[in-house]
């Protein structure tokens, strides 16, 4: 799933001629982890469904590429992705199957996130919200808010993870405002924090299972991960998040990736 994932994202981008490819890559295995297996029902109506959140909007292909893997997104419409008239856009489009809210606007999706797990505990419903963000989101005031409601309200139906590739749009996020360590932050605002690799699927699982298990509010999963995870002239270069691929370089990756 997870090659199948960075292959599609790769040949969608080049069709697209749209770039935000690093940041798709860097959260695959997240989304196998989740998409390809923890979340229960999601897009559907069904009660006790869970409810996913893109809150890193810019990383939308990935996501709809793991929507296509669950059954979510015909081909043919993939293969429409950021055409005229065409609902999938580069950042997630509200109403469509599995799309909670439209992201794109850093600092936002744990706040909404807070909001459905606080509303769906109140209507006795059984099902868990999880929020994917970027590390540089965490540079936003607004997030802190949100996690300090959802420790004061004790929402353990509640789970974000955190793509910590270190890089955002204008440099390495260290050097633009560091956070370190982030894991420890976050448990100083109240919330249960597990650190794991981001690209070991059996760490991710575990994390997402036994490592969450038990706790009385809410939890953060830190995922430690690269930025153009798949492609070696991709990973780490910070050019890449926003930076087109040519057709030369596209097929360079698809090489790369079998």
């Amino acid at each position: 799933m997870a090659r199948t994932i960075r292959r599609w994202v790769i040949e969608q981008s080049l069709a697209a001629d749209v770039g935000h490819v690093g940041s798709a890559l860097s959260i695959v295995e997240m989304l196998v982890a989740t998409w390809g297996g923890v979340l229960r029902d999601p897009g559907s109506d069904e009660p006790g469904r869970d409810h996913f959140i893109l809150a890193k909007g810019h990383a939308a292909l990935a996501l709809y590429a793991a929507m296509r893997w669950r059954g979510l997104i015909d081909p043919a419409d993939f293969a429409r992705f950021c055409a005229d008239g065409s609902p999938y856009a580069v950042h997630p489009e509200f109403g469509l199957p599995g799309v909670e809210i439209g992201t794109g606007s850093l600092g936002q999706g744990l706040s909404v996130g807070c909001g459905l797990a606080w509303s769906l505990r109140r209507r006795g419903d059984a099902g868990r919200v999880f929020v994917l963000m970027s590390d540089a989101e965490c540079n936003e005031g607004q997030v802190w808010e949100a996690a300090m409601f959802a420790a004061q309200h004790r929402l353990e139906n509640l789970v974000a993870l955190i793509d910590l590739n270190g890089m955002q749009a204008l440099g390495p996020t260290a050097a633009i405002l560091d956070l370190h360590p982030m894991a420890g932050r976050w448990r100083a605002f109240g919330w249960h924090a597990v650190e794991v690799d981001g690209h070991d699927l059996a760490e991710l699982r575990a994390a997402l299972t036994g490592g969450i298990a038990g706790r009385t509010g809410p939890a953060v999963i830190v995922c430690r991960t690269v930025l153009g995870r798949g492609v070696s002239f991709m990973e780490g270069r910070l050019e890449w998040h926003y930076r087109n691929l040519s057709p030369d370089l596209a097929a360079a990756a698809l090489l790369e990736l079998g």
